[in-house]
């Protein structure tokens, strides 16, 4: 794909593992990276139960950035040691910046 037609695509993933929507985001984040898109995903609230996950390592392994709320891991138990080293531990102010830098933006909450 020609970079001018490429997007910064972003996600914000609110939900865990077990809900079809963790499925749905992995999906369409496969599908804008195998399409040439920059992909940024999100995971705050009960989505960084997502982060040790087989799917959404490969996510970050196969290019997409992918971003996990400290707060929300703090929150909901999930050791910040399972961080892939492709994965960034960070806080809000990156969701900001996602937020306004994508375009699309898809919220899953």
């Amino acid at each position: 794909m020609d970079s001018r037609q490429a997007h910064k695509v972003g996600f914000l993933l609110a939900l865990p593992p077990s809900h079809a929507s963790a499925a749905t985001v992995h999906g369409l984040a496969q599908a804008a990276l195998a399409a040439g898109h920059e992909v940024y995903l999100y995971l705050i609230d009960e989505g960084v139960k997502n982060m040790p996950t087989d799917r959404y390592r490969g996510l970050a392994h196969t290019g997409a950035k992918v971003f996990i709320c400290a707060y929300g891991c703090q929150q909901h138990n999930v050791p910040t040691t399972e961080a892939d080293s492709n994965m960034s531990l960070c806080g809000l102010v990156v969701l900001s910046g996602i937020i306004d830098t994508c375009k699309p933006f898809l919220s899953f909450t």
